[in-house]
C-alpha cells in the first residue's frame, strides 16, 4: 500500500509504502539523492509511518546513486530517538549498487544491535529473508486489532 512518494525536480524519489503480505515498512530510494533530501525522505518516515505501529523496516537503496548521506550523527542524535519512539526496532538497508557511497555500511560494516537492530544487506531478497526471522517469536495483534482501520505491524 502506498504511503507517501517524494519526488524531486531531477527525478530522484523516496517512496514509502506498507507491505501489507509482509507486515513491514519499505523505504524505496532512487536516482541520485542530495542529503537535503535525504533529511526530508527520513522526516517522511517519521511524518507518515506513526499510525502503523510497525517495528520493521527494509530501506531500500539499490536504485539510489551518488553520496546520499553525510550525517549518521544527524540520524543518531534526531532521527531516531523520534524512529524508536514510534516503534522502529529493525531495520534491513540494503546497500545502493554503488557501495563506496552508502555512508551507513562504511560507518557500520557490522550488525548494530542495540534498542534497535540493524543489519546491512547487497541483496533485497537477503534483507526480506531477515526481516521474516525477526518476526518469529514477535507477539501479532489481535483479531479486533486486525479489524481496524490502521493496518497492524
Amino acid at each position: 500500500m502506498l504511503i507517501n512518494s517524494l519526488k524531486d525536480a531531477d527525478g530522484s524519489r523516496c517512496t514509502l509504502t506498507f507491505e501489507e503480505a509482509d507486515q513491514w515498512l519499505r523505504a524505496t530510494w532512487s536516482g541520485h539523492v542530495d542529503a537535503a533530501e535525504a533529511m526530508r525522505g527520513a522526516d517522511n518516515y517519521l511524518a507518515k509511518a506513526g499510525p502503523f505501529h510497525c517495528p520493521f523496516l527494509l530501506n531500500d537503496n539499490v536504485e539510489l546513486h551518488g553520496s546520499w548521506f553525510d550525517s549518521v550523527e544527524w540520524l543518531e542524535r534526531a532521527w531516531l530517538p523520534n524512529a524508536l519512539a514510534l516503534g522502529l526496532r529493525y531495520v534491513a538497508h540494503v546497500v545502493q549498487a554503488d557501495k563506496g557511497h552508502d555512508i551507513l555500511s562504511l560507518t557500520f560494516p557490522e550488525p548494530f544491535v542495540g534498542e534497535l537492530e540493524l543489519q546491512i544487506f547487497h541483496q533485497v531478497a537477503e534483507a526480506e529473508e531477515w526481516l521474516r526471522s525477526c518476526q518469529q517469536g514477535i507477539a501479532w495483534p489481535t483479531t479486533a486489532a486486525l479489524n481496524s482501520k490502521t493496518p497492524p505491524c
